[in-house]
């Protein structure tokens, strides 16, 4: 584990936990929802008391749902996919907000050697000595992450947005395709007939 304060050992180590391994990404995400946090002075949600909303479907937004309490179920977890190590959070008790973006650096993340090592494994050609190695190469990196002032890794900045709306909860309708209950606002008419998001694309209508 990285040298952290007892308290911050324990919550990344939670995010290790449901993450399922220790990686660069996941120390981003544990460092942003930290930050995210702090700033709009928020204890984890219970219910949608913050919003989260994440720029990206990689590692570090597990960390994020962790930290703040955000997940898809409750629906104060909101995905966009832009493909940015982006993280927005928001207080609906405040009405605070901050948007925390990583800041562009021209090298890459990772060493030749790491690099080299994530191409054996994509294409089945390591070995376990090659295993071994990656994986001590990403735990270093992560603890250099970890190590490092939020401010260093992120663009930080206070903002303010519409707060999106709570969860819905509404009754299904039954699509006339599938036959499959489906929530009523996302099922799409057409003449006569309702149908569900899966079977529109099935049959090329959307």
């Amino acid at each position: 584990m990285p040298k952290l304060p007892m308290d911050r050992q324990n919550l990344f180590q939670k995010c290790v936990e449901f993450h399922g391994h220790l990686c660069p990404g996941l120390a981003f995400g544990f460092q942003a929802a930290m930050a995210g946090m702090d700033f709009i002075s928020e204890n984890r949600a219970q219910d949608e008391e913050i919003v989260a909303i994440v720029e990206t479907d990689a590692c570090g937004t597990d960390a994020i749902q962790v930290i703040t309490g955000c997940t898809f179920g409750k629906g104060n977890f909101i995905f966009k996919n832009y493909g940015k190590t982006a993280f927005t959070f928001v207080s609906r008790n405040s009405g605070k907000g901050v948007r925390i973006a990583k800041k562009y650096d021209p090298g890459p993340l990772l060493g030749a050697r790491h690099q080299e090592l994530i191409q054996l494994i994509r294409k089945n050609k390591a070995n376990e000595t090659d295993h071994d190695e990656f994986w001590k190469l990403h735990r270093i990196k992560a603890m250099e992450i970890l190590e490092q002032a939020p401010e260093h890794l992120f663009t930080i900045i206070g903002i303010t947005v519409p707060m999106p709306s709570k969860a819905k909860i509404e009754p299904s309708h039954q699509c006339d395709r599938c036959k499959e209950p489906t929530m009523a606002s996302k099922l799409t008419q057409i003449d006569n007939c309702f149908f569900c998001r899966g079977c529109m694309a099935d049959m090329n209508l959307q």
